[in-house]
């Protein structure tokens, strides 16, 4: 059964839009539990605060990690896929029995993992090493989990062979899907490295297998842990490109060089991985410099090329519409009361300015010993999971609550609002904890005064500064969070339905007028801008060069 979008005018399968609907509801109860983790640790690792005893402070870490970092991103993702390969293409759900599959799979292992997380049975943290060992119910919802979000992305493919078989779209693919396709290769690759990982671990916590080789288990764990989060960031930058088209019109002034930098993604950003083996003493010198440097170059040259394509974009489309005045009347002309725009600009910006500048010093064999497992490590995630990717996500909801969920955005003044709140929180606590852990501020450690044991230890006094920024950005980010959730949560159970065009309140732009044959480059503004972000980054990169000569005492 189908519906016509009076808005779009593409036809919507209601089997597919009811389980879009199901996981992006999904998603938002998993971030809500992940941002009361959230609240809840800043409280704590904020000494002066310090709310939480020790056996809860791992507790809520384990709980935050697998809801922040998978469960909200995983099933708004599958949303995601389900809504590229259908309604985008003008197509139809391949099955909906199976959707339904992966949706009950992945709900129950929601339930087993968070409960056995708050009954105190698998205080493992979200990377669970081993000899670490939870209950095997925390294993068996993991798998679970994972099986239904494979099936998931198996109806994606499913899906696109349908609407390839049917010619339900052009000649190729919109870049959105063709985005998602990248997305779901290395989710493919990414799922099942966890099985791989999870299966014997399952039933080494039931007994049936005596030991787990801790330096295999981590080896393994990583192919899953760090590339899942690649999953993210490729259907991120997706979510860039479809925020562009809807907010002003703007397309890539070169699809076949952004669809390239897309299977760049694929060859190159799942070996990056290595960049957390690096202390390891198993894997072998010329292994770790070859996958940290030679081939994560191939994920950075990718982002970079996304980095320039999106908001030259933008820019493209703004001048053609008679935005022209110098470098930035585009981008001062912008839709900045749209709350997807906003968040899409943002996300842009803190994940190339924070997350990706601090990324490649954290993925180098030699800088990353600078840094590693301190507390700059999770800064480097607030810049890309949750300044990037969780902004973007944030962004796109603001399109997805009238086209899908047929329904009016309440608290729309406040909506304007929250992708500043939330961003500026976000790059407020990132770069206060990746200087903190510049400190030497350790990773996960619940008293980093040492109070009780045999020593203690007093950080440089200029931590305390930057211990309130932590604070601030922290709680900052938090109620962003929150806002966002009231809005989403109070306009789909709540909201006004949406009758018709006239209740827009976001217009989906039109497309720009042809551009002029004129000399010069098209997208000015955007080159100065890429240009300041690349001085920016050897700017960090040498002095991070020079931080660890000095550790060495290099003459």
């Amino acid at each position: 059964m189908f519906r016509t979008c009076d808005i779009t005018g593409l036809k919507v399968d209601l089997s597919a839009e009811r389980l879009i609907k199901l996981n992006a509801v999904m998603a938002v109860v998993s971030l809500l539990i992940g941002v009361i983790g959230a609240l809840l640790l800043v409280l704590t690792r904020w000494q002066v605060v310090h709310l939480l005893p020790v056996d809860w402070y791992y507790r809520v870490l384990t709980l935050h990690g697998l809801n922040a970092l998978i469960f909200w991103i995983v099933f708004f993702e599958i949303a995601g896929l389900y809504f590229g390969s259908t309604i985008v293409l003008n197509s139809r759900m391949s099955s909906s029995k199976f959707g339904w599959l992966a949706f009950i799979l992945m709900v129950l292992g929601f339930l087993l993992v968070n409960f056995t997380i708050l009954t105190g049975k698998a205080d493992v943290l979200m990377t669970s090493y081993a000899p670490l060992q939870a209950h095997p119910v925390y294993y068996l919802g993991v798998i679970l989990f994972a099986v239904g979000a494979l099936i998931g992305v198996f109806l994606f493919f499913a899906n696109l062979l349908i609407a390839r078989k049917e010619r339900t779209y052009g000649d190729s693919l919109p870049l959105f899907t063709f985005g998602l396709v990248a997305a779901a290769i290395i989710a493919t690759l990414t799922l099942a490295t966890g099985a791989i990982i999870y299966i014997p671990t399952l039933l080494w916590s039931l007994g049936i297998i005596k030991s787990i080789d801790a330096g295999v288990y981590k080896l393994v764990w990583w192919g899953l842990g760090h590339s899942s989060q690649q999953i993210n960031v490729t259907a991120m930058i997706a979510v860039w490109y479809l925020g562009a088209f809807l907010t002003v019109g703007g397309t890539s002034i070169n699809e076949k060089v952004s669809r390239l930098a897309f299977v760049f993604y694929v060859i190159g950003i799942n070996v990056a991985s290595a960049h957390h083996l690096l202390v390891d003493p198993g894997p072998s010198p010329a292994w770790k410099v070859f996958n940290t440097s030679y081939i994560m170059y191939i994920a950075v040259l990718a982002s970079m090329i996304h980095a320039f394509a999106v908001p030259s974009a933008v820019e493209s489309a703004q001048r053609r519409r008679g935005f022209t005045k110098g470098l930035f009347d585009w981008l001062k002309n912008a839709p900045w009361g749209n709350p997807a725009f906003s968040a899409v600009l943002l996300s842009i910006i803190i994940f190339g300015f924070i997350g990706g500048v601090t990324g490649v010093v954290n993925g180098m064999e030699q800088t990353n010993i600078i840094v590693h497992n301190t507390l700059s490590i999770p800064g480097h995630f607030k810049g890309t999971v949750v300044g990037g990717t969780t902004l973007a996500f944030m962004g796109a909801t603001y399109y997805l609550i009238p086209l899908v969920f047929r329904k009016r955005i309440s608290f729309f003044g406040l909506a304007k609002l929250q992708p500043w709140v939330f961003g500026i929180g976000i790059a407020i606590l990132a770069v206060s904890m990746y200087i903190l852990g510049a400190f030497g501020v350790p990773r996960r450690h619940y008293d980093i005064t040492f109070s009780g044991g045999p020593f203690t230890y007093t950080f440089n006094p200029a931590t305390d500064f930057f211990w309130v920024l932590f604070a601030i950005g922290g709680i900052m980010a938090v109620i962003g969070a929150l806002m966002w959730i009231l809005i989403v949560v109070v306009s789909v159970f709540f909201g006004a339905p949406l009758r018709g065009p006239q209740d827009m309140q976001l217009q989906i732009a039109s497309p720009p007028p042809p551009a002029k044959e004129e000399h010069g480059f098209e997208a000015p503004g955007t080159l100065t801008l890429t240009l300041l972000f690349m001085g920016v980054f050897l700017i960090f990169l040498l002095l991070n060069w020079g931080w660890l000569a000095a550790m060495w005492e290099v003459r």
